[in-house]
């Protein structure tokens, strides 16, 4: 069963952030970065519970050759992303973001 995949309007903000410093880098790199970003989409929507539970209710799922993460939840039929946030961030502040994104997706 598929789900439908939904972003929080700050996960287009992680998003654009990791384009432009990748596409700085070289150009085209940038587009590499969003169609990963993409692909990892696409995964989740098949297959949400292949990911791991790493803080509560939140699921991880790594992007192919970027240090970076999807992290989001899901609700019935829907996997709600949260953020996108790269892997050497300190696990306390992604966990503390998670926190406070998903109260404002409740409200």
């Amino acid at each position: 069963m598929t789900h439908s995949v939904h972003f929080l309007p700050e996960v287009a903000d992680d998003a654009i952030a990791g384009y432009r410093w990748y596409e700085s880098k070289a150009v085209g790199l940038g587009e590499d970065f969003l169609r990963m970003f993409y692909v990892s989409a696409r995964l989740i929507s098949a297959n949400p519970l292949l990911y791991p539970n790493v803080h509560r209710e939140f699921r991880r799922c790594l992007l192919r050759r970027f240090p970076y993460a999807l992290y989001f939840k899901i609700e019935g039929d829907e996997a709600i992303v949260i953020g996108l946030f790269h892997c050497a961030r300190n696990p306390q502040t992604v966990k503390a973001v998670l926190r406070v994104r998903n109260k404002l997706e409740d409200s």
